[in-house]
């Protein structure tokens, strides 16, 4: 999907993620004219002005002024406000929303702006910083097909994205991608110790697993075969990848992970929910 070359997408918020996803944006071609960052900390804009060359300003409504789509990429705890505070300027501008901001759901995000904005949800994860993010997106069926392609379109600008059937499966994303890159990091980890217990150099164990980590993923990225595929093809009868699986399966690998992630999951629906009542209006106190 092309963004038509007279309208202009806007950032509130120029942190990690806004930068990653404007750095694709840029890569992909499109002008950093059509491109305008909101964002209250001036070291912030002059960096993102200085090394991507994209206008920025302290004064968010000029910032979504004749936009074809407003990326929410503000923290948590203040994404309500911000948006309350932009609500006739969103109102009088009808952009696409896209919110990466963590944890916020659709009823608090539409609640904020009178309820008047075609609205999707985006989880993104940390290997959008280099390019090699995937991303869940979510959208209710009153998001027509032409919004959500321009909602994907810079969403792939930090790697692949899939389209989830419920805003529910959000939590799911989080425990699953959103959080996945620590547990790699953490088996990579595991695997540098065993290494050094076993009598490698500490630097030459942590090598090994870096760069195996890195590897590994390159070949799941592979779409010709599956993981499972990928795996059998270390995976020689009787020998050594095969002895070290049957351990793996033997402790319990794979319930530990699905327990893992069922954790992460509950832990991102409490802390929405969390989220979602301290966002909840509070009765004015009564004067007598």
């Amino acid at each position: 999907m092309n963004i038509h070359a007279a309208s202009r997408i806007a950032f509130i918020g120029g942190g990690n993620m806004a930068r990653a996803l404007i750095g694709g944006l840029l890569r992909q071609g499109l002008p950093a004219q059509q491109l305008c960052v909101g964002e209250p900390l001036e070291s912030l804009r002059e960096a993102l002005e200085r090394e991507l060359g994209v206008a920025t300003t302290a004064d968010n409504e000029a910032a979504i002024r004749d936009t074809a789509l407003v990326v929410l990429a503000v923290k948590p705890q203040v994404a309500a406000g911000v948006l309350q505070e932009l609500c006739g300027a969103l109102l009088a501008a009808r952009p696409v929303l896209l919110s990466i901001v963590a944890g916020l759901r659709l009823a608090q995000l539409s609640s904020a702006c009178a309820g008047a904005l075609s609205i999707v949800r985006a989880m993104p994860n940390r290997p959008a910083l280099i390019g090699a993010g995937i991303t869940g997106l979510y959208a209710p069926p009153a998001v027509s097909a032409t919004q959500r392609s321009i909602a994907e379109r810079v969403a792939t600008a930090a790697g692949r994205t899939v389209w989830l059937r419920t805003e529910a499966e959000l939590d799911v994303v989080t425990a699953l991608s959103g959080s996945g890159p620590a547990y790699f990091f953490l088996l990579a980890e595991q695997l540098a110790q065993a290494g050094e217990s076993l009598g490698l150099a500490r630097e030459t164990a942590l090598l090994l697993a870096s760069e195996t980590l890195f590897g590994a993923g390159a070949l799941a990225h592979d779409a010709s075969c599956s993981l499972a595929q990928q795996r059998d093809a270390v995976s020689s009868k009787g020998g050594t990848t095969e002895a070290a699986l049957r351990v793996f399966k033997s402790g319990g690998f794979e319930p530990l992970i699905a327990a893992a992630v069922a954790a992460a999951a509950a832990r991102s629906a409490e802390l929405a929910e969390a989220l979602a009542a301290e966002l909840e209006p509070r009765p004015e106190p009564s004067r007598s």
